[in-house]
């Protein structure tokens, strides 16, 4: 299904009646589903329909119980933010008092929607046709049409006076293999177009790839990093009045990590990387949106830990103080990396399941596992690693009240 007219045909009441009858179809049975409803709808119908069912069905991951209502195109399903990124983004724009947004390169909709359920009035552009019917096809299916107007339109000759805020989700896939963009001008539009509207306007919010380097941060924009279940999804460029200092206020020049679902959010105090020192009873990781926000110095004061090498954001403290922020283990052993002593401790202590990580070295997790042969009834977390610049292994486990250093 890439063409207009096979979508509009989705929207008719066959084409409904064939959508809700594969609301719970079987990819692996879907030569004899075809074969079965072409005796009944035309054939050019039953791919369209089938082709939604298999979309709907990978974007569940994306959108919940919503996907099954909803409409997509393959580069919807890929490029689309989920559901409870969109709705942290589009709370956070109503906190700040906007109540319009011009939603730039729109999609199917996917953000347009979040910022509807949040009250805000949205102006969704986007010049692809078939992106356009289905971001209408969505604001109608999900009873947000009031709210939601769609325009088919270049997003850079699109006036934007009189919204609130801008949201830009430029394109960060190449056309011809959809491999990820890593350079930020080479974005449709490019990062620099986006920058520029968004200094036009009241608020702002660009949504960027999470690796983007630091130096390409504007100063006067806040970039926040989100991670969603542990996962970093996305980073996102704030624009906002300075001087303002409500709380959730857009801090200009300012780095943060929020993390999903809990919502928890650090906001950088520009402090200085902490100084390295022995392992100690506790290891916190830190989640992915505060490594990539730099923010790993925060996190050691909060829990007053230090760095257990200058190059490596593992944190290490005495006594353990929990923290949202990073995942915290109980180490019972810091050892010189040595497969046959790895192994042989395990063995011993009938670790049967042994969680490896790995930040700093060049072992392999998997080939590691097939030397060690587990076998028992206990599990072990391993760390493979460097301590002061020479490889560790750190073993542990997860902290919980039952769980206390030196086993």
């Amino acid at each position: 299904m890439t063409d207009p007219d096979s979508f509009a045909a989705l929207l008719t009441s066959e084409g409904q009646a064939l959508l809700d009858a594969l609301h719970d179809h079987d990819p692996a049975d879907e030569l004899a589903t075809a074969t079965r409803l072409r005796r009944e709808h035309p054939a050019e119908l039953v791919s369209a329909a089938l082709g939604q069912a298999r979309l709907r069905q990978r974007a569940a991951a994306k959108f919940g119980a919503d996907a099954r209502r909803m409409y997509f195109t393959p580069n919807g399903v890929e490029q689309s933010t989920r559901t409870a990124v969109a709705e942290h983004r589009a709370a956070r724009l109503a906190a700040l008092g906007v109540r319009s947004v011009a939603d730039l390169c729109a999609g199917i909709g996917g953000d347009a929607l979040a910022l509807a359920r949040a009250g805000i009035r949205v102006l969704a552009v986007d010049r692809d046709p078939l992106a356009c019917a289905a971001a209408r096809a969505n604001a109608e299916a999900l009873g947000l049409g009031d709210l939601i107007e769609v325009r088919r339109a270049d997003v850079t000759e699109t006036d934007t006076t009189g919204y609130d805020a801008v949201f830009v989700d430029p394109a960060r896939r190449t056309k011809a293999r959809g491999g990820r963009i890593f350079d930020p001008e080479a974005y449709s539009p490019p990062l620099s177009w986006a920058i520029g509207a968004a200094r036009t306007a009241p608020y702002a919010a660009l949504k960027i790839a999470p690796g983007v380097p630091h130096e390409a941060l504007p100063a006067d924009a806040e970039t926040e990093w989100i991670s969603d279940g542990g996962d970093v999804k996305e980073a996102v460029l704030w624009f906002g009045p300075a001087g303002d200092t409500a709380p959730g206020a857009v801090r200009p020049g300012g780095r943060r990590a929020t993390l999903l679902p809990a919502g928890e959010s650090l906001l950088g105090a520009d402090l200085p990387d902490p100084e390295p020192g022995p392992v100690g009873g506790w290891l916190h990781e830190p989640d992915g949106a505060v490594i990539r926000a730099h923010l790993v110095a925060d996190v050691a004061r909060q829990v007053g830990g230090r760095l257990i090498d200058p190059t490596i954001a593992y944190i290490t403290a005495d006594t353990l103080v929990p923290t949202p922020y990073a995942t915290s283990y109980a180490i019972t052993d810091v050892l010189p990396f040595n497969v046959k002593k790895l192994r042989a401790l395990l063995r011993e202590r009938e670790v049967g399941v042994a969680v490896i990580k790995k930040r700093g070295s060049a072992v392999e997790p998997e080939e590691l596992r097939k030397k060690l042969k587990l076998g028992g009834r206990n599990s072990c977390t391993v760390f493979l690693t460097r301590v002061a610049g020479a490889p560790a292994m750190l073993l542990g486990h997860p902290a919980n009240p039952r769980v206390t250093p030196g086993r």
